[in-house]
């Protein structure tokens, strides 16, 4: 059983901001948390730059 806590990274559009959270959150601290990103409004796509900077890091 995981008893790890878990953290869930919240923006409006879950489109850059917290799906960058998320991803660090995940390669930095994935042995101490579950990492989960959420948005409050629907967004079609995620933000170009969000996916290369992760890209670069990840």
């Amino acid at each position: 059983m995981n008893n790890k806590p878990k953290v869930a990274f919240i923006c409006v559009h879950n489109s850059c901001r917290s799906q960058i959270a998320e991803a660090l959150g995940k390669k930095l601290l994935s042995d101490k948390f579950e990492c989960y990103s959420a948005g409050t409004e629907t967004k079609l796509s995620i933000n170009q730059d969000a996916v290369r900077l992760m890209k670069e890091f990840c």
